[in-house]
């Protein structure tokens, strides 16, 4: 069968991402691990926007590593809407027992690729194919670190977040270039402390770091 011609291209990617990121020979190889598993599901399964796939590394990868230094002593880190694995599987790919990522994915079939991905990559995640709310409920904690990508609008999000905040946990978001606008429509619901700090990978976009939460009565 001849390659996928993304595979390819992929290659290149590769190097640029390895380039900018300080990242182990060990953490390499899980990364590799999931990145060759993502190319085997994507033919069957949508985890990641098809015009994607080639700059996988930069685009995703590399953005979901820059959190790390952001929570350099966090060990217990909490993904919502986890998806295609991004950032919790990479995140887990970096971390070391007993640190643990804690991956929430409704959609059965992504929830079944990133137990795939948690095995191939021999990475400390658990999944819970579960809806946010229920996950809440349920979970004990504790939690240093609540993250999310793409989701939610931002008023909707911070609600996910607030019981994570409770337990004395901090949010990484990562959000595109109209936080700002989002901030201010969330100022109408939550008394928020947070900082912006600039995307490695996307000029326009932030990571939002949120580190207490009030609901406005």
């Amino acid at each position: 069968m001849k390659p996928a011609p993304y595979i390819k291209e992929q290659a290149a990617d590769r190097e640029r991402a390895l380039a900018a990121a300080n990242v182990s020979r060990e953490t390499i190889d899980k990364l590799d691990a999931y990145v060759a598993l993502l190319n085997t599901w994507q033919a069957t399964t949508n985890l990641i926007a098809p015009s994607t796939i080639a700059s996988v590394w930069t685009r995703h990868i590399v953005d979901s590593l820059q959190l790390l230094p952001l929570a350099p002593e966090a060990k217990i880190w909490v993904d919502l809407g986890s998806g295609g694995g991004f950032p919790g599987v990479v995140i887990a790919c970096m971390l070391n027992p007993p640190g643990i990522v804690h991956l929430v994915e409704s959609k059965a079939k992504k929830a079944a690729f990133l137990r795939e991905a948690a095995r191939v990559t021999k990475s400390p995640a658990k999944i819970h194919n579960l809806r946010i709310d229920d996950f809440i409920k349920q979970f004990q904690g504790p939690a240093d670190i609540v993250t999310a990508r793409a989701l939610a609008p931002l008023p909707e999000l911070l609600g996910f977040a607030a019981p994570f905040l409770k337990m004395g946990a901090q949010a990484l978001l990562l959000k595109g270039q109209d936080v700002e606008g989002e901030l201010t429509q969330a100022a109408k619901y939550w008394k928020i402390e947070a900082d912006l700090k600039p995307s490695k990978t996307d000029p326009n976009a932030r990571i939002l770091v949120v580190r207490s939460l009030e609901r406005i009565a």
